[in-house]
């Protein structure tokens, strides 16, 4: 039996409990980057660190740790395709 594309996104989603499990573990950055991807998403990483006042670095290692867990995915940006955007997973 086969499954589509959309299921198969949908399987890959991660719970609420399960999200906040693997946040709760990390910095204090990547919280905090993951609270502004919540409200407005996707964002590029310099709009990222527009939005959470945080230097660009501390945002490129916030969205690293947050990739390794597997709460954030990104993708070219359809306006700028020199440029990724970020998003939750959840």
């Amino acid at each position: 039996m086969s499954t589509s594309p959309a299921e198969t996104a949908d399987q890959d989603r991660l719970s609420e409990s399960e999200y906040r499990d693997r946040l709760r573990e990390l910095p204090p950055s990547a919280k905090l980057v993951a609270k502004v991807l919540e409200g407005d998403s996707p964002l590029s990483q310099g709009g990222l660190a527009e939005e959470s006042l945080l230097p660009d670095r501390t945002v490129r290692y916030a969205l690293n740790r947050l990739e390794e867990e597997g709460l954030v995915d990104s993708r070219y940006s359809f306006k700028d395709a020199r440029k990724q955007v970020y998003y939750l997973t959840v």
